[in-house]
């Protein structure tokens, strides 16, 4: 490809939108223009790099066996309703209506089409295992797309799903995705974690997520660097740190703390140490039940957890529910006292603790002295809030790091929940019916470029890697319009065409700089110029992209040279 006649469209200023280094340098090298909020169109160079990681992902889902099909985009709403996740997608599902009235969605996943299926042709046990895998567009309507391709309203997604006869079948299709990632986002140059995870919508029982550590990531990994253990906060456990509290108020005291709210407020208020209070929040069940969740004050509350234990989804009291039941306004909420009676979930941390501090109930006061034992023994206990950095690992007992990480890839063990909520029965060799065992398997494509991008850039642009890249070679002419440049810049162009090198030329008449800003920019992983050296001494200057190493070559040892930084041939 020559630059003159490609629409790369690339740009020096940064849009003010943009705050990650993926989405400052696709916009800039010309790989995505934004259409809308969270929607895109990926240009052509931008294709490229999309193509070549589908079709590792593509080779990797053939390799364990897994089958390719494509799958309706728009579904009737029905079978949403049916599965129950009409409702609980809530406003993140984008639904219309079709010219005679009949509800449909556009799919932001594809477990209830595989449902569907699986109960209409899945008959016996002789039909399984099945894995199924598409390629396809989803849609969700973020409420608050950012980050470029990162997080979108529309974007490409590899779903795959397994269908198995019981639990063993399942973990081994739940294996087989989970090898077939590893290849894949190794194949893809990146460097990630499995974690523990959290089902969520998805439901099941049990998932892992692959992700990668990144300054800018929206999701918070725990890690231990001795042992390996690694869990998104979400479920993620710890040993907490032991804390002693200084007595200051050995005994049921009120005192009052005027317009204190905060832990913070509280604690330099009344000099103590912010683990000496107790921090008190008001819950509403998806039963409309209240219950108070306590965290020591230096902790905060795990609501994914919390949820876990209530068995419900669960939301924040708004001021007038908390008026209502503790008899206060929020900042001054206890566990002592409450206006009616109220279930209350400790966390760990403060089974047995002593002289501990809460809100009293009542406006512009606390109360001091609370011996959890004596004054909240009816509280039930259990791990409700996040881990924080310094924390022990509950496997070796190493300190613990806390990170942000962007989510790769995620796998489920869905177990038979859809398969008994939308009917999908088998019969078993005895001829027994049973619910079949799905799996859920998902990788977003244009996030996994983005992340790659945010793993191999530098100040100058991105570094793309040979077996990734959108072409291997960009050959620079430093001037078109001297002949013996031109010419040989065609020669050697249409020598790495015929030897299945990709390549793109810039023929612009634009500055040197101007050209190797773009080079940089762009980031192939080699740069071939064509100078004053070539005039003068006969030598193509080679220059390898990821180190800056340069190199001068001789016309006849060209090909050689690049074939071997490349694809390492001799």
């Amino acid at each position: 490809m020559k630059l003159s006649r490609a629409y790369i469209p690339t740009q020096k200023e940064t849009p003010s939108d943009a705050v990650i280094p993926s989405h400052r340098l696709m916009i800039r090298g010309g790989f995505i223009k934004p259409l809308a909020a969270g929607i895109y169109t990926i240009l052509p160079i931008g294709w490229k790099v999309v193509k070549k990681v589908i079709e590792i992902i593509r080779q990797e889902m053939d390799k364990i066996g897994a089958q390719e099909l494509h799958m309706p985009a728009i579904n009737p709403i029905e079978i949403w309703d049916e599965s129950g996740r009409n409702k609980s997608f809530g406003d993140e599902m984008f639904r219309l209506k079709d010219r005679k009235g009949r509800g449909l969605v556009l799919a932001p996943t594809h477990e209830e089409i595989i449902c569907d299926l699986a109960r209409k042709y899945i008959k016996s046990y002789k039909d399984m295992p099945q894995m199924w895998y598409q390629i396809q567009t989803k849609f969700r309507d973020e409420p608050r797309p950012r980050s470029g391709v990162m997080r979108t309203r529309q974007f490409t997604m590899k779903d795959s799903y397994s269908l198995d006869c019981d639990p063993e079948g399942m973990r081994k299709s739940y294996e087989l995705h989970a090898e077939a990632y590893r290849n894949i986002f190794k194949r893809c140059g990146i460097k990630f974690h499995v974690v523990g995870a959290s089902s969520g919508l998805m439901g099941g029982s049990a998932s892992q997520e692959f992700m990668m550590e990144t300054e800018n990531g929206e999701d918070v990994l725990v890690l231990c660097d001795n042992c390996g253990y690694s869990s998104n906060m979400e479920v993620a456990a710890s040993k907490f740190q032991e804390k002693t509290n200084s007595g200051k108020y050995n005994s049921l005291t009120e005192i009052h703390t005027p317009g204190k709210r905060t832990i913070q407020e509280v604690s330099e208020f009344l000099s103590i140490n912010p683990w000496e209070l107790i921090k008190s929040i008001l819950y509403i069940s998806e039963k409309n039940e209240p219950f108070i969740a306590l965290v020591r004050g230096d902790h905060d509350v795990n609501e994914e957890k919390l949820a876990k234990i209530v068995g419900a989804e669960i939301r924040p009291a708004h001021p007038d529910e908390v008026k209502e039941v503790c008899g206060a306004e929020t900042g001054f909420v206890g566990p002592v006292k409450t206006a009616k009676k109220v279930r209350i979930i400790a966390d760990n941390a403060l089974e047995n603790g002593k002289n501990f501090i809460a809100g009293a109930n009542e406006n512009d006061y606390h109360l001091g002295g609370i011996d959890v034992s004596r004054d909240i023994g009816f509280a039930s206990f259990g791990d409700i809030r996040n881990v924080v950095s310094g924390d022990l690992c509950i496997n070796c007992g190493s300190k613990l790091r806390v990170t942000h990480a962007v989510e790769l890839g995620h796998i489920f063990q869905l177990g038979t929940k859809y398969a008994k909520t939308m009917k999908a029965f088998f019969l078993d060799s005895s001829g027994k019916e049973n619910p079949v065992y799905m799996g859920s398997y998902g990788i977003g494509v244009e996030r996994l470029v983005a992340s790659i991008i945010e793993q191999n850039h530098d100040d100058k642009g991105i570094v793309w890697e040979p077996f990734l890249t959108p072409y291997h070679v960009h050959v620079m002419p430093i001037n078109m319009s001297v002949n013996e440049i031109a010419n040989m810049a065609e020669k050697i162009y249409n020598m790495f065409i015929e030897n299945s090198i990709e390549t793109i030329m810039d023929d612009r008449e634009v500055s040197p700089g101007f050209k190797f800003k773009d080079a940089d920019l762009l980031g192939m992983p080699i740069q071939i110029v064509i100078g004053k050296k070539w005039l003068n001494d006969g030598k193509i200057e080679l220059k390898i992209r990821k180190t800056g190493e340069t190199f001068e070559v001789k016309e006849e040892e060209l090909l050689l040279k690049v074939n071997s930084i490349l694809f390492n041939k001799a």
